[in-house]
């Protein structure tokens, strides 16, 4: 694994809203944490409202973990717009991140409960 990224089970447990809305909740989740950024919590896909998310057209690159896939929220209100990524085949020193969402935290809730 690239010395600058752990995983580790997040503790606890986790949920992410979206427009008032419960998208998931997890006691499995990873924590993720890379260099200086705040740690990330990736969310089991078993664990999230899969029916609320749609694929985007958004891709990235991450030298260190992949090519991330973008999900948009369907919400009552309106789309959130690329509000999570996936890494579908990451890079294998990042494995464990393999079939989870994160979710952009300016755009959803993730709390710990």
């Amino acid at each position: 694994m690239a010395d600058h990224i752990k995983i580790r089970p997040a503790t606890g447990t986790w949920v992410v809203r979206a427009a008032g809305a419960v998208l998931g909740e997890s006691v499995n989740a990873l924590e993720l944490i890379e260099g200086d950024y705040p740690p990330v919590i990736y969310f089991p896909r078993a664990d999230i409202a899969m029916t609320f998310l749609d694929p985007s057209d958004k891709t990235s690159h991450c030298p260190h973990k992949g090519d991330a896939r973008y999900f948009s929220i369907v919400a009552k209100s309106g789309v959130i717009a690329d509000a999570a990524w996936s890494y579908e085949t990451p890079i294998t020193d990042v494995s464990e991140i393999k079939d989870y969402l994160a979710f952009y935290t300016s755009k959803v809730a993730v709390e710990q409960v």
